[in-house]
């Protein structure tokens, strides 16, 4: 199976159709007066349709199984066509494309079951996703030519004592997004210095500055410290996102410290030092993140 433990979960909901025809009209009538030898047609059908959605994980191998909170059934007759709209939603890491797809085409095999002792000419076809939601097909586009820092803050590093992982890890997870690091730079672990840095970068049109290290519970841990002093707009938000998902991978991430907001237009997050701290940060908060420079846009507009 795909790993989705680097996933967080969002709403996923997805229309799948399938369409049976019948072959006289007589068919339609009986369905819908409800005189079937076999019974109820839409109910039947509508309640396989469900089995099939919770079971669609124990017949196809690379399905995970899944949360489902909502499946629903609707029908729509046109001439001797029996159209089947199943919806399937779920709070989850991946999507129920598959699930409401297997739905309907059960459903629609159920209908086909109990029709052909009254109708031997019922097919069953286009069987399809009408729609999708959550997940990559809901992502914002990432703003292009975003000037973007990546800072790393450590006496060692600085000082030629280590070798920097975290803040490669960072420039590394952002290419993903087609972002590049037009600044990389190591500062020590000084509150001045990364003050300095910060402003530098700011009044020189950088729209993004992420920084790692110094973010612990030592005396030399102080990046939260430096960097709080100058944002003016926080968005608190985004440091709970990341503890939260850090959280539910490894319990010592509720120690981390880290904080995010607007420094002019500029917007700056604090991430851990380590390379895993900043793997699970870049994946908790990208590219969701860079949605807050749409909204800028947005509202700039709308002042116009």
């Amino acid at each position: 199976m795909v790993d989705i433990t680097h996933k967080s979960p969002t709403l996923r909901i997805a229309t799948a159709q399938a369409i049976v025809q019948v072959s006289k009209a007589e068919t339609i009538e009986a369905i819908q007066k409800r005189i079937v030898p076999k019974g109820d047609v839409f109910e039947m059908a509508k309640a396989a349709g469900f089995l099939a959605v919770k079971k669609t994980p124990d017949l196809l191998p690379d399905c995970h199984p899944i949360p489902v909170e909502y499946t629903g059934v609707q029908y729509r007759i046109e001439s001797l066509d029996i159209i089947i709209e199943l919806t399937v939603k779920t709070i989850y890491k991946t999507g129920v494309e598959v699930e409401a797809m297997h739905g309907a085409s059960v459903v629609a095999l159920t209908m086909y079951d109990m029709l052909k002792p009254i109708d031997k000419g019922v097919e069953i076809k286009n069987i399809r996703l009408l729609e999708k939601k959550g997940g990559k097909s809901d992502r914002k586009p990432v703003p292009a030519n975003l000037k973007t820092a990546v800072v790393v803050c450590s006496d060692s590093i600085s000082s030629g004592l280590g070798e920097d992982k975290s803040g490669k890890r960072i420039i590394e997870k952002l290419k993903e997004w087609n972002l590049q690091a037009a600044d990389y730079s190591i500062v020590p672990d000084d509150v001045q210095l990364i003050r300095d840095k910060v402003l530098a970068l700011c009044s020189t049109g950088f729209r993004l500055v992420l920084i790692t290290g110094g973010t612990g519970l030592s005396e030399r841990d102080v990046t939260p410290e430096a960097v709080d002093a100058l944002i003016d707009r926080p968005i608190p938000g985004i440091a709970e996102v990341a503890r939260q998902y850090g959280q539910q991978r490894i319990l010592t991430a509720m120690l981390s410290r880290s904080s995010a907001g607007f420094v002019g237009n500029t917007l700056v997050i604090t991430m851990p030092g380590s390379t895993g701290g900043v793997t699970e940060y870049m994946d908790a908060l990208f590219p969701h993140v860079l949605h807050v420079f749409s909204v800028l846009e947005g509202n700039r507009h709308d002042q116009v």
